[in-house]
Protein backbone atom coordinates (compact mmCIF):
# COMPACT_ATOMS: atom_id res chain seq x y z
CA UNK A 1 0.00 0.00 0.00
CA UNK A 2 1.34 3.44 -0.96
CA UNK A 3 0.86 6.03 1.78
CA UNK A 4 -1.40 8.99 1.06
CA UNK A 5 -0.83 12.47 2.43
CA UNK A 6 -3.05 11.64 5.42
CA UNK A 7 -1.08 8.44 6.09
CA UNK A 8 2.24 10.29 5.83
CA UNK A 9 1.13 13.00 8.24
CA UNK A 10 -0.10 10.37 10.71
CA UNK A 11 3.23 8.54 10.61
CA UNK A 12 5.15 11.79 11.02
CA UNK A 13 2.97 12.70 14.01
CA UNK A 14 3.54 9.25 15.55
CA UNK A 15 7.29 9.82 15.24
CA UNK A 16 8.29 6.48 13.71
CA UNK A 17 8.77 8.19 10.32
CA UNK A 18 10.98 11.28 10.44
CA UNK A 19 11.78 13.92 7.81
CA UNK A 20 13.76 16.82 9.23
CA UNK A 21 13.62 19.68 8.74
CA UNK A 22 10.18 19.70 7.11
CA UNK A 23 9.93 23.47 6.82
CA UNK A 24 6.72 23.77 4.79
CA UNK A 25 4.34 20.87 5.40
CA UNK A 26 1.57 22.31 3.21
CA UNK A 27 3.90 22.71 0.24
CA UNK A 28 6.11 19.64 0.65
CA UNK A 29 3.54 16.97 1.54
CA UNK A 30 1.93 16.04 -1.77
CA UNK A 31 -1.15 13.76 -2.28
CA UNK A 32 1.02 10.60 -2.09
CA UNK A 33 4.61 11.77 -1.59
CA UNK A 34 6.86 14.29 0.14
CA UNK A 35 8.95 16.81 -1.79
CA UNK A 36 12.57 17.01 -0.63
CA UNK A 37 14.85 19.99 -1.15
CA UNK A 38 18.33 20.17 -2.63
CA UNK A 39 21.22 20.49 -0.21
CA UNK A 40 24.23 22.76 -0.62
CA UNK A 41 26.97 20.14 -1.07
CA UNK A 42 27.96 18.37 -4.29
CA UNK A 43 30.55 15.80 -5.33
CA UNK A 44 31.90 16.54 -8.79
CA UNK A 45 33.59 13.88 -10.89
CA UNK A 46 36.88 15.04 -12.39
CA UNK A 47 38.05 14.14 -15.86
CA UNK A 48 41.31 12.26 -15.45
CA UNK A 49 43.86 10.64 -17.72
CA UNK A 50 43.95 7.37 -15.82
CA UNK A 51 42.89 4.28 -17.82
CA UNK A 52 39.89 3.55 -15.59
CA UNK A 53 38.47 3.83 -12.09
CA UNK A 54 38.51 0.65 -10.02
CA UNK A 55 35.38 0.89 -7.85
CA UNK A 56 36.99 -1.35 -5.25
CA UNK A 57 39.94 0.99 -4.73
CA UNK A 58 38.92 3.68 -2.25
CA UNK A 59 41.97 5.84 -3.05
CA UNK A 60 41.09 5.95 -6.75
CA UNK A 61 37.46 6.82 -6.05
CA UNK A 62 38.53 9.56 -3.63
CA UNK A 63 40.91 11.10 -6.19
CA UNK A 64 38.15 11.08 -8.78
CA UNK A 65 35.73 13.34 -6.88
CA UNK A 66 35.94 16.78 -5.29
CA UNK A 67 33.38 18.34 -2.95
CA UNK A 68 31.82 21.72 -3.71
CA UNK A 69 29.69 23.73 -1.29
CA UNK A 70 27.34 26.29 -2.81
CA UNK A 71 27.04 29.42 -0.70
CA UNK A 72 23.65 30.87 0.20
CA UNK A 73 22.13 32.76 -2.71
CA UNK A 74 24.39 31.11 -5.29
CA UNK A 75 23.67 28.41 -7.89
CA UNK A 76 25.18 25.16 -9.04
CA UNK A 77 25.29 24.97 -12.85
CA UNK A 78 24.72 21.46 -14.18
CA UNK A 79 26.02 21.32 -17.74
CA UNK A 80 24.81 18.96 -20.48
CA UNK A 81 26.32 15.52 -20.02
CA UNK A 82 27.45 16.25 -16.47
CA UNK A 83 26.96 13.79 -13.62
CA UNK A 84 27.33 14.90 -10.01
CA UNK A 85 26.28 13.63 -6.61
CA UNK A 86 24.08 15.94 -4.61
CA UNK A 87 22.16 15.50 -1.38
CA UNK A 88 18.78 16.23 0.08
CA UNK A 89 18.62 19.01 2.63
CA UNK A 90 16.39 16.79 4.76
CA UNK A 91 17.46 13.89 6.93
CA UNK A 92 15.06 10.95 6.96
CA UNK A 93 14.44 7.99 9.24
CA UNK A 94 12.52 5.13 7.65
CA UNK A 95 10.80 2.63 9.99
CA UNK A 96 11.15 -1.14 9.40
CA UNK A 97 7.68 -1.47 7.86
CA UNK A 98 8.12 1.16 5.14
CA UNK A 99 10.06 1.25 1.87
CA UNK A 100 10.76 4.67 0.38
CA UNK A 101 11.31 5.40 -3.31
CA UNK A 102 13.10 8.51 -4.58
CA UNK A 103 11.72 10.04 -7.76
CA UNK A 104 12.43 13.24 -9.65
CA UNK A 105 9.98 16.08 -9.88
CA UNK A 106 8.16 16.40 -13.18
CA UNK A 107 9.06 20.08 -13.51
CA UNK A 108 12.77 19.28 -13.46
CA UNK A 109 12.32 16.22 -15.66
CA UNK A 110 10.91 18.54 -18.33
CA UNK A 111 14.23 20.39 -18.18
CA UNK A 112 16.04 17.04 -18.74
CA UNK A 113 17.33 16.87 -15.15
CA UNK A 114 17.45 13.33 -13.72
CA UNK A 115 17.90 12.95 -9.96
CA UNK A 116 18.89 9.27 -9.77
CA UNK A 117 20.61 6.78 -12.04
CA UNK A 118 19.94 3.54 -10.16
CA UNK A 119 19.68 4.37 -6.46
CA UNK A 120 15.94 4.94 -6.19
CA UNK A 121 15.37 2.75 -3.13
CA UNK A 122 15.61 3.90 0.50
CA UNK A 123 15.56 0.75 2.60
CA UNK A 124 13.52 0.10 5.74
CA UNK A 125 15.63 1.20 8.71
CA UNK A 126 17.70 3.77 6.83
CA UNK A 127 18.70 6.99 8.60
CA UNK A 128 20.43 10.00 7.08
CA UNK A 129 20.38 12.38 4.16
CA UNK A 130 19.78 10.91 0.71
CA UNK A 131 22.45 11.10 -1.98
CA UNK A 132 21.06 12.21 -5.34
CA UNK A 133 22.63 11.13 -8.64
CA UNK A 134 22.12 14.26 -10.74
CA UNK A 135 22.43 14.24 -14.53
CA UNK A 136 21.66 16.76 -17.24
CA UNK A 137 20.37 14.91 -20.29
CA UNK A 138 19.46 18.09 -22.15
CA UNK A 139 21.26 20.49 -24.47
CA UNK A 140 21.43 23.54 -22.18
CA UNK A 141 23.00 24.15 -18.75
CA UNK A 142 20.52 24.26 -15.87
CA UNK A 143 20.97 26.28 -12.67
CA UNK A 144 20.18 24.35 -9.50
CA UNK A 145 19.58 26.31 -6.30
CA UNK A 146 20.07 24.77 -2.85
CA UNK A 147 16.73 24.75 -1.07
CA UNK A 148 14.69 24.14 -4.21
CA UNK A 149 12.35 21.15 -4.23
CA UNK A 150 14.27 18.67 -6.34
CA UNK A 151 12.89 15.18 -5.60
CA UNK A 152 9.94 13.39 -4.07
CA UNK A 153 9.81 10.49 -1.66
CA UNK A 154 7.07 7.87 -2.02
CA UNK A 155 6.35 5.44 0.83
CA UNK A 156 5.12 1.87 0.45
CA UNK A 157 3.93 -0.08 3.49
CA UNK A 158 5.36 -3.60 3.69
CA UNK A 159 3.14 -6.58 4.39
CA UNK A 160 5.44 -7.37 7.32
CA UNK A 161 8.22 -5.24 8.87
CA UNK A 162 11.73 -6.16 7.73
CA UNK A 163 13.40 -8.68 10.05
CA UNK A 164 16.85 -7.26 9.28
CA UNK A 165 16.40 -3.57 8.40
CA UNK A 166 19.14 -1.38 7.00
CA UNK A 167 21.74 -0.49 9.62
CA UNK A 168 24.93 -1.36 11.42
CA UNK A 169 23.72 -4.84 12.38
CA UNK A 170 23.97 -5.88 8.72
CA UNK A 171 27.03 -3.80 7.87
CA UNK A 172 25.15 -1.16 5.86
CA UNK A 173 27.65 1.29 4.37
CA UNK A 174 25.68 4.52 4.20
CA UNK A 175 23.77 4.60 7.49
CA UNK A 176 23.64 8.11 9.03
CA UNK A 177 25.31 9.68 5.99
CA UNK A 178 25.70 13.44 6.03
CA UNK A 179 25.95 15.05 2.61
CA UNK A 180 26.66 13.28 -0.68
CA UNK A 181 28.72 10.13 -0.36
CA UNK A 182 30.93 8.59 -3.05
CA UNK A 183 30.69 4.90 -3.84
CA UNK A 184 31.82 2.48 -1.14
CA UNK A 185 31.38 -0.62 -3.25
CA UNK A 186 34.85 -1.70 -2.19
CA UNK A 187 33.40 -2.41 1.26
CA UNK A 188 31.10 -5.10 -0.16
CA UNK A 189 31.89 -8.48 1.34
CA UNK A 190 32.79 -10.13 -1.97
CA UNK A 191 35.41 -7.47 -2.73
CA UNK A 192 36.74 -7.46 0.83
CA UNK A 193 37.31 -11.21 0.58
CA UNK A 194 39.19 -10.80 -2.70
CA UNK A 195 41.31 -8.03 -1.18
CA UNK A 196 42.22 -10.21 1.81
CA UNK A 197 43.25 -13.02 -0.51
CA UNK A 198 45.42 -10.60 -2.49
CA UNK A 199 47.06 -9.28 0.69
CA UNK A 200 47.73 -12.80 1.85
CA UNK A 201 49.33 -13.64 -1.51
CA UNK A 202 51.58 -10.58 -1.30
CA UNK A 203 52.64 -11.48 2.24
CA UNK A 204 53.42 -15.03 1.15
CA UNK A 205 55.30 -14.23 -2.05
CA UNK A 206 56.92 -11.01 -0.98
CA UNK A 207 56.10 -9.67 -4.47
CA UNK A 208 53.04 -7.45 -4.97
CA UNK A 209 52.87 -7.93 -8.73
Amino acid sequence: MILSDADILDRLADGDLAIEPLDDVDQQVQPASVDLRLGERFLEFQRTNIPCIHPTEADEVGEYVTETTVEEGEEFILHPGDFVLGTTAERVEIPPDLLATVQGRSSLGRLAIVIHATAGIVDPGYRGQITLELSNLGAAPVALTPGMRVSQLIFTELKRPADRPYGTDRGSKYQDQDGPQASRIGDDTEFAAASNESDASVASDGDPR
